[in-house]
């Protein structure tokens, strides 16, 4: 017997991908991406520079909220206390990998945020019509279960989010063989799989079989699903 419970659940595929094209510039990123308070978000850039037979290895990236400075390669640059030590580019610049991520974030990091780089070659691109949007919500989405039971029972809670370093935690209200495993949907989601499998007993049966997923941040959410023979 097999029962599914399909819960609301926060899953945003169509996300309009920003690509922005100036001569030989050109860079890709996310213009909106969903993200849980007190988390973390990953947001993907890749970027295409004019080549050059000598390029310098002084690089220097900027991704920028108006006129402030939220994350930068150059260690020397001192952030404003609002995002300092939680805000750092994780790409290669010299590769064309822009990638930053902003950790424990507030309700205020809305942007709109965009790149810039500087190459000595170049001087300076700034990316500014190519705009990334955090749309930062307080409470997580329930998780999506399903249960099938046979001799054992085989029931799976899984949840989507954007902080691939730190996934969520989950925990059961049975005991049994707990296996968890990410994945990754698209450049910016993934979801994060828990599976319990157990014995059923008499006493299980007509009881509901609870998940709860601990976020970053401290945020938690919780589903049920009740098990009939």
């Amino acid at each position: 017997m097999e029962l599914k419970l399909w819960l609301p659940i926060l899953m945003v595929f169509g996300m309009a991908e920003s690509l922005g094209t100036s001569k030989d510039w050109s860079i890709k990123v996310p213009s909106k991406i969903p993200v849980l308070q007190g988390s973390c978000v990953v947001i993907p850039c890749t970027y295409v520079y004019p080549r050059i037979d000598s390029m310098s290895k002084t690089w220097k990236g900027y991704w920028k909220r108006r006129g402030t400075v939220v994350a930068s390669n150059f260690p020397n640059l001192k952030l404003t206390r609002e995002f300092k030590h939680r805000s750092r580019i994780r790409g290669t610049l010299q590769s064309g990998n822009c990638t930053w991520q902003l950790n424990r974030v507030r309700t205020t990091d809305t942007g709109p945020f965009h790149f810039k780089i500087e190459i000595p070659q170049h001087k300076s691109h700034s990316f500014s019509k190519n705009k990334v949007t955090l749309n930062v919500f307080r409470v997580p989405e329930p998780p999506i279960m399903s249960v099938a039971i046979q001799r054992k029972v085989t029931a799976t809670c899984k949840v989507t989010h954007v902080c691939p370093s730190s996934p969520p935690k989950f925990s059961w209200s049975h005991y049994g063989k707990i296996k968890t495993k990410s994945k990754k949907l698209n450049k910016w989601l993934w979801s994060t799989t828990s599976t319990l499998t157990f014995i059923p007993h008499k006493h299980d049966y007509n009881k509901p079989l609870n998940c709860s997923v601990l976020f970053k941040g401290n945020k938690t959410t919780k589903g049920s699903v009740l098990l009939i023979k």
